[in-house]
């Protein structure tokens, strides 16, 4: 079973919540999504993050409308992470770094310190004021990752027999009005790993794409030209952005933004439906087909097998690899031509 890739082995990806919304930052991707409903999938934006505002630590919203973005032992306050507007920059008060999880909720910030087993409560985060540590619920320990709405605490729950799920509490230390919900396969498909629970785990393979055979009894030189297809077949990802508006400098993206959500699937470990490959040197606009001349001498009564590498997500080959391998065996190769992630 493989599930979406936890907090703290995916620096920059944070949720956050303000007012009715709902966010999941992809600093990795350079975007952000916006949904009122995680479970429905409701109102599914895409925008990009702010040069300013990447590679944050860790991300956490405010009712009073601002954005925080951790790095560090600082943090940056903005009203807006598409254009970092208001940004001002404090220090972490020393009490409040070192954090696992940053969450705002009921007009303060809490942080959570998951291998001790307790949150720490503060009405500043600069001035640790009003500051108290409670422990966490052991109903509450285990979230890959926090977030938090005025009225409410959410984590998210390791994936189980139910699929990715979210829960919700009004405290964390009672576990106090908790609900459990599914997150909408539109919101999985943005996680690092949740490709692998919508679509499929992925995969690497050699496909056969021409089979030459001498049936003569002579040596036989052929001049031929091969066609093979390379590329990104974007056509077969479109269907994980139906439910989502995407601005346009995100749509511009090579490919789209599916193709750069393909592209970090497969740079993941197998733990989390990945392959462990980089893919950044491979061509990710619309697949087309190419064609190739190839001069073979075949002895008589022998063959030879071409082999193209593939790249796929659950039954289906996604992006079509430049890597050919000409062999007179018929059992495919065994080497993955691409370098690890």
């Amino acid at each position: 079973m493989t599930g979406i890739v936890p907090k703290n082995k995916a620096r920059g990806v944070d949720f956050c919540g303000v007012d009715q919304n709902y966010y999941i930052v992809r600093s990795d991707l350079n975007c952000y999504m916006r949904s009122s409903n995680f479970n429905k999938g409701y109102d599914i934006e895409i925008f990009t993050l702010h040069p300013s505002c990447r590679d944050g630590d860790h991300y956490l919203a405010h009712q009073d409308g601002y954005f925080y973005i951790i790095k560090g032992t600082n943090y940056r306050r903005v009203t807006n992470m598409n254009k970092d507007d208001d940004a001002v920059v404090y220090s972490l008060h020393p009490n409040c770094q070192g954090g696992d999880h940053y969450l705002s909720a009921f007009g303060n910030y809490y942080i959570i310190y998951q291998s001790r087993g307790v949150y720490r409560r503060t009405s500043n985060m600069n001035k640790d004021e009003n500051s108290v540590e409670y422990t966490l619920h052991p109903n509450c320990k285990n979230g890959l990752y926090y977030f938090g709405l005025r009225f409410n605490y959410y984590f998210v729950k390791p994936h189980d027999e139910w699929g990715l799920q979210y829960y919700k509490t009004t405290n964390f230390n009672k576990d106090e009005a908790s609900e459990t919900f599914s997150f909408h396969p539109s919101v999985i498909s943005f996680l690092p790993g949740g490709l692998a629970i919508t679509k499929g785990p992925s995969f690497g393979t050699w496909e056969c794409i021409k089979t030459i055979f001498n049936d003569s009894d002579t040596p036989v030189t052929w001049t031929k030209k091969i066609t093979k297809k390379v590329g990104y077949e974007k056509v077969k990802m479109s269907s994980i952005e139906n439910n989502w508006k995407i601005s346009l400098d995100v749509s511009m993206e090579t490919g789209g933004l599916s193709a750069l959500i393909a592209k970090a699937q497969f740079s993941l470990k197998t733990e989390y439906g990945g392959s462990s490959v980089n893919t950044e040197s491979e061509n990710w606009t619309e697949a087309t087909e190419v064609e190739e001349s190839m001069t073979i001498t075949l002895e008589p009564k022998k063959s030879m097998y071409i082999w193209q590498y593939q790249l796929g997500l659950g039954s289906e080959a996604v992006l079509h690899c430049r890597d050919t391998r000409f062999n007179k065996d018929p059992t495919p190769p065994t080497d993955i031509p691409l370098p690890p992630a």
